[in-house]
């Protein structure tokens, strides 16, 4: 399957999934004005790729900031779908980076590790930058 990439914007996520690395990537500000006409094409790509993943080890690794709510409800959607792959057989390892200093990031990841046992989570703090 062909990588997928969305370019990132001031409101929207960089999205890049390299489907023969088996590497997914999510990063930057996650606000976009209409999430789910946003996360649509995305959920559709990974869960066409998923099907015809069988004991594969999957990387995915979100780095997002200014998370709304309707955007948190995709992410989860997404998420979902990420540990129904691993409970159907391949070995799917979040990384989820969080500045140190990001409380709601933090607790988000936290409900993650324990909605969604079947990855394995990891969690990465960025430390913050002196002043």
């Amino acid at each position: 399957m062909e990588p997928f990439f969305i370019a990132a914007s001031p409101d929207s996520p960089e999205i890049s999934f390299d489907f023969a690395r088996h590497h997914l990537s999510l990063r930057g500000p996650c606000s976009p004005p209409d999430a789910a006409a946003f996360y649509a094409p995305v959920l559709e790509r990974l869960r066409a790729w998923l099907a015809l993943c069988d004991g594969r080890s999957i990387d995915a690794h979100v780095a997002l900031a200014s998370i709304d709510a309707p955007s948190a409800a995709m992410l989860a959607a997404l998420l979902e779908t990420l540990n129904d792959a691993a409970i159907f057989g391949n070995e799917v390892r979040l990384h989820w980076y969080r500045d140190e200093e990001d409380d709601w990031a933090h607790a988000f990841g936290e409900e993650v590790r324990e909605d969604f046992s079947g990855f394995e989570f990891v969690d990465c703090v960025v430390p913050a930058r002196a002043a």
